[in-house]
């Protein structure tokens, strides 16, 4: 297939995608701000309050990060300065909401995806959903601490904001579809120029070594490393074929798909949250390093589980 063949079925593939993210992100939005015009989202905020206040955010926020974890990032995002004003966020706020919902997005799709590779969901999205809590407390705390990123954040794009009638609310929704469309296409063509000129293999090599800190060797270091530039879709469905023909051992597989639920899609992912304000070293060099430590834990404890364990608790070796 050649390089303008290619383009042209990845942008279709990209409307597809978009598509998807219309018919859900759409309905999700105006159900939202339905909610929020009536008094709901004030309402049920408390229930959602323990848990934000583990790291420091809004109550409000609690149901942009709910939406997220079921519909994916898409859904997240044109939540964020519609529960809660741009006015009283912080780039602290912004980048830790934003390293939570990196890590803990599209749960149900992606779990499912994973599950094919063979870990099963229960322990990957335990494992997940503690994580990115976990990678968000501890970012709030080192953020407190030093004081950094306390100013207002000032976000590059606002998807949509609180508006003040609903024929301005729905024209805001309107722009913010049109500006999801452009920069899906714009990421997707990054992507492309990125293979065409050698540069993410290239990127993917200098990854390895970091790779190996986290316990993943040999060729499953490289199926990772494709998951965690273009996406869980990617880097677990070569997994799926690598586990069906066992050139991976299971628990190299397993490893593999711990480190892509921490992080995966950075390039796709991370300029998303920028544009929303979040600060690139919480959002990217942090999670990594997260990431990497996190993963290496795990591979510390399935040294220790038996096969029985280990087969019969966390993963399902595919037929």
């Amino acid at each position: 297939m050649n390089p303008t063949t290619n383009l042209l079925a990845k942008l279709k593939d990209t409307l597809s995608t978009y598509w998807m993210l219309v018919r859900i992100t759409v309905p999700v939005a105006i159900l939202a701000e339905l909610l929020s015009r009536l008094g709901f989202i004030k309402a049920v905020a408390p229930v959602f309050a323990p848990v934000m206040k583990l790291i420091g955010l809004p109550p409000e926020l609690g149901l942009a990060w709910l939406t997220g974890s079921i519909v994916g990032m898409w859904g997240a995002i044109p939540l964020v300065f519609t529960l809660v004003p741009v006015s009283s966020l912080s780039v602290a706020d912004v980048t830790v909401f934003s390293a939570l919902i990196l890590i803990v997005h599209g749960l149900p799709a992606e779990q499912q995806i994973l599950k094919k590779a063979g870990p099963g969901i229960a322990a990957t999205m335990l494992l997940r959903v503690l994580g990115g809590f976990l990678y968000a407390f501890l970012l709030r705390a080192v953020l407190d601490f030093t004081g950094w990123l306390s100013e207002p954040v000032d976000p590059a794009w606002i998807p949509m904001s609180a508006a003040a009638d609903w024929l301005t609310y729905l024209q805001g929704l309107f722009e913010a579809m049109i500006s999801m469309f452009a920069i899906l296409c714009v990421l997707t063509l990054g992507l492309e120029i990125l293979k065409w000129s050698g540069l993410l293999a290239l990127i993917m090599k200098v990854l390895s070594p970091v790779l190996r800190l986290a316990g993943i060797k040999d060729e499953a270091g490289h199926l990772t490393a494709v998951g965690f530039f273009l996406g869980i879709s990617y880097g677990a469905g070569l997994l799926v074929q690598e586990a069906k023909s066992a050139a991976v051992p299971p628990r190299q597989i397993f490893l593999s798909c711990i480190f892509m639920c921490f992080a995966h899609s950075v390039i796709e992912d991370t300029l998303l949250v920028l544009a929303l304000g979040a600060d690139v070293y919480g959002v990217l060099a942090g999670r990594l390093v997260f990431a990497v430590a996190a993963t290496a834990l795990v591979a510390k404890v399935l040294q220790r589980l038996s096969d029985q364990v280990f087969y019969g608790r966390a993963f399902t070796q595919p037929a």
